[in-house]
């Protein structure tokens, strides 16, 4: 795979004849070989970041039954990875609002995503979101303490859950065979296939993401928490991606009266539906404000001198024994689903709010 940025590699022609016309692709890794990032590869082989790919195991030397197992290996591979993930369009809109909450503006945009197939009907979106850079937490003289001090981040490509999980896609997953812990199958308080899963702990998530990876041959796993303020700014440097303010029409949050914000929520006192409100962010992410936290990766620290520069988790010093919630919830004032609120708690503690979003890469 290393070579396929190279123009003198004699298959790379052929593989890009295969995606031109979505004929099925699906790269081998050979022993402990990894997948290339999609940025190290030619604009024409970028696809096959989106593919599952297959792992195979072989010996150097090799003798008739070392052959057997060796074709039965790559029959048992090609079966596992016989789909293909191909990125679809999709289109949303965007909107905008005033410091009073009246809208602003309102626009339709398009973006890439992958559907991934959990069985029995069930479907995960993972909407590609572009790298970049941005300048993460909150500028002087706003926001918490722990907010600062504000500074500029870089961002790799990912992929991130359109919505939040669902219950739906929560018991798919947890149906699937155990891989470090044991997982509630309907741990939701407030229930619905299509409302987000909660009542889960980031040890809970973790283990999700790991049953996922698994099934699915491809690395889940929770946001960093530049990678989830990144996605959810999708380029705003305003309190929230809407603008300065929300609305209840466009996010699940508490009622309060904010003179900073200008506008009086109205409290649904439980989840809402995934998608519920209509509006999404400038990468096509819904409910990034509200309806419930969402875990990341990394561990609680105080502020963001020394934090990472390059998006990846911060995991290390400091408090290690709580662990990183982004978004607010449907029990949440405003202020709490700005995006770049910071909220922390144990790892092993459940809430009825509590919920999470994951990222492929």
């Amino acid at each position: 795979m290393h070579q396929l940025n190279s123009s003198f590699d004699f298959p790379t022609p052929e593989i890009e004849w295969a995606l031109k016309r979505k004929i099925s692709v699906i790269p081998l890794l050979i022993n402990d070989t990894q997948m290339p990032q999609a940025e190290v590869l030619p604009r024409s082989l970028k696809a096959l970041t989106t593919r599952h790919a297959a792992r195979l195991r072989h010996h150097f030397w090799l003798n008739r039954r070392d052959v057997a197992r060796l074709v039965n290996d790559i029959n048992q591979c090609l079966q596992k990875a016989s789909k293909t993930v191909s990125p679809a369009r999709f289109f949303y809109d965007v909107i905008t609002v005033d410091e009073r909450g009246n809208k602003r503006s309102r626009s339709q945009k398009t973006a890439n995503y992958i559907r991934e197939n959990l069985g029995n009907g069930v479907t995960l979106d993972m909407v590609m979101i572009p790298g970049g850079e941005f300048r993460m937490g909150s500028p002087v003289g706003e926001g918490e303490e722990n907010e600062h001090p504000q500074r500029l981040v870089t961002v790799k490509p990912f992929a991130m859950g359109k919505y939040p999980v669902t219950q739906a896609q929560w018991k798919a997953v947890a149906a699937l065979p155990q891989v470090k812990r044991k997982l509630p199958l309907d741990p939701s308080k407030f229930k619905g296939g299509d409302r987000p899963v909660e009542n889960v702990s980031w040890y809970d998530a973790i283990e999700f993401c790991q049953r996922l990876s698994k099934k699915t041959g491809r690395r889940y796993r929770l946001p960093s928490e530049a990678e989830w303020e990144y996605a959810c700014r999708a380029g705003a440097a305003t309190p929230f991606h809407f603008g300065p303010t929300l609305t209840p029409h466009l996010a699940n949050y508490t009622e309060k009266s904010i003179e900073d914000f200008g506008f009086k929520g109205h409290s649904h006192e439980q989840t809402t539906r995934v998608g519920e409100f209509k509006a999404a962010n400038g990468f096509g992410l819904y409910d990034m404000h509200g309806n419930v936290w969402e875990w990341c990766m990394d561990y609680w620290h105080e502020n963001y001198l020394g934090a990472p520069l390059d998006g990846s988790a911060w995991v290390s010093n400091q408090d290690a024994a709580t662990r990183v919630m982004r978004g607010g919830s449907w029990f949440n004032f405003l202020e709490f689903c700005r995006s770049a609120y910071r909220s922390r708690e144990l790892p092993g503690f459940r809430n009825v709010n509590f919920g999470l979003r994951v990222v492929r890469i």
